[in-house]
């Protein structure tokens, strides 16, 4: 596939860097749009007049159109051109973005936030292939920490933005937010981006079977993921079902893969060593990005009770520290060998985790800090040397589809890592309580002397004394057990970044040259 049609044109001009940089920030809308809702789940669930479990799905179908897209937009971008899917995905996820906005019942904003998200994720891999295409190697060590960053810090803020967007105006600006930036971004593509052309004649391939068979696999795997953890997974019908739709539509799909001539997703590039090992490393980074972004604010919303907008402010620590270390881990990967780079920085966020094994319930702002801070950090060592190792070395014909691959597993990490910790945080919330209950008994002194001083303290505040301070000792309890659970997923986490630090030595340094356009 030697037609210049099919692959970008690698010349770099001033026009190409500011295209580039427009789908830069297209790109930080939509990650920033996966967890912008988060914090701000309970003001939408007022505003629309939702049940606990209709909300939900605010978050769940932005998450399965996102992942059904990321995969498919290696075959669009090169049927219709990075410029076509670019500005129709941006044009899109603005006006998914403004309906949104304007929904009135919850099911109207499930249909148009599916649609936001199936939109966004036409976003995302473009801006990988064009920078591991347009750049050449001596470029990369400023493009990557900037696509590094912004992968790893939109998800991160997401839940500070919203939750201050919600807080300080109402929950409608967390989508119209998008609506301005997103106009300009679409006219920017489509007037800037020429990095390649259309080859419509892939049209006429175009697998509508594997289609529906990978949006059936993935959205079917995300909604096992998403749902299973909170209905005890297959015994629920729904879950089961839809587990069931899972590996039907996984079987088809690669079936589909490996013996069309054309196929929508193209796993060639797993053959390339360091594409396969970036890929399990981006997998391990999206259960440590979104397993953390999703257990701080929980923690802090469940033991310490704050709002979304107190929560923000803690967190926001995390994309700080990103945000001055990655100019200083781009200067790092032009001087230093990357899989060094990768390993600091893998075992710097299994130390972040670490101290977080010595959390109690009294944890605040202070004892945060330190391990937020090591966690932005270590999450910028990791971002860019990944990006750069994983795709350095494929060539331009197979960037499109191994980038929707690349972030796909990133996500689906995200996504496997979520159902796990929600698994173990229930089970193990339930087992410590048990135990801790057994040793708060009648004949525990300890126990005697804490009960009597919560009801007197009650007591002089004219309350019943007795049954209140059994309330007060059971929710102590209560929380000291899902802090042992917090605690046991912390330890999990620590052991697999850990662990898998050391397979960063299995990579080859990309070529000095080459890469890029050279292959």
């Amino acid at each position: 596939m030697s037609a210049p049609d099919q692959e970008f044109s690698t010349e770099l001009t001033p026009r190409r860097v500011i295209a580039f940089f427009i789908m830069v920030f297209g790109m930080f809308m939509a990650i920033l749009d996966i967890q912008i809702v988060s914090a701000s789940l309970p003001d939408i669930q007022a505003g629309l007049g939702a049940s606990s479990d209709e909300i939900s799905w605010v978050q769940t179908s932005y998450l399965i159109a996102e992942v059904v897209m990321i995969p498919l937009s290696g075959f669009l971008a090169r049927m219709m051109s990075t410029r076509i899917l670019f500005a129709l995905a941006a044009a899109g996820f603005t006006a998914s973005s403004f309906m949104c906005a304007t929904s009135t019942t919850i099911t109207e904003m499930i249909l148009w936030r599916g649609l936001q998200g199936f939109l966004g994720g036409g976003m995302i891999p473009s801006v990988f292939a064009a920078a591991f295409t347009i750049f050449p190697p001596a470029k990369r060590n400023v493009v990557s920490p900037l696509i590094g960053l912004i992968a790893t810090l939109a998800p991160t803020v997401g839940p500070t933005v919203g939750g201050y967007l919600s807080h300080t105006m109402s929950w409608h600006w967390l989508f119209l937010v998008n609506v301005i930036p997103g106009i300009g971004v679409t006219i920017g593509a489509w007037m800037l981006i020429d990095f390649d052309r259309p080859k419509w004649s892939l049209f006429n391939r175009f697998d509508w079977l594997g289609l529906g068979a990978l949006a059936a696999f993935l959205g079917a795997m995300e909604f096992v993921l998403e749902e299973g953890p909170g209905n005890d997974w297959f015994d629920d019908d729904m879950v089961s079902t839809m587990t069931v739709i899972m590996v039907v539509g996984g079987i088809v799909t690669f079936w589909r893969a490996f013996t069309r001539e054309e196929p929508l997703v193209d796993f060639s590039a797993f053959r390339d060593t360091n594409f396969a090992v970036g890929s399990v490393f981006s997998f391990t980074m999206g259960i440590g990005l979104y397993g953390l972004t999703y257990l701080y604010p929980l923690y802090l919303a469940s033991i310490r009770g704050y709002d979304s907008l107190m929560i923000g402010e803690t967190v926001f620590v995390s994309g700080l520290s990103m945000f001055i270390s990655a100019p200083l881990v781009g200067m790092l990967s032009s001087r230093v060998d990357l899989r060094a780079i990768l390993l600091v920085g893998f075992m710097g966020f299994a130390s972040s985790t670490w101290i977080l094994t010595g959390m109690t319930a009294e944890w605040d702002f202070w004892e945060l800090l330190l391990p937020q801070i090591i966690r932005g950090m270590s999450l910028m060592l990791c971002m860019v040397p990944i990006n750069n190792l994983a795709l350095g070395t494929l060539p331009p014909s197979k960037m499109k589809g191994a980038s929707g691959l690349y972030n796909l597993m990133r996500n689906l990490g995200g996504a496997v890592g979520l159902a796990v910790i929600n698994t173990v945080l229930s089970d193990r919330s339930s087992l410590h309580y048990a135990r801790l209950s057994e040793a708060v008994t009648w004949s525990n002194d300890e126990a005697l002397r804490q009960l009597s001083l919560l009801a007197a303290n009650l007591t002089a505040h004219g309350l019943n004394g007795t049954t209140g301070a059994l309330q007060q000792m059971a929710a102590r309890v209560e929380a000291q057990a899902t802090v042992m659970s917090f605690i046991d997923v912390f330890v999990l986490i620590s052991l697999l970044f850990a662990s898998l630090a050391f397979a960063s030595l299995l990579m080859k340094p990309p070529a000095a040259r080459g890469g890029g356009g050279a292959h």
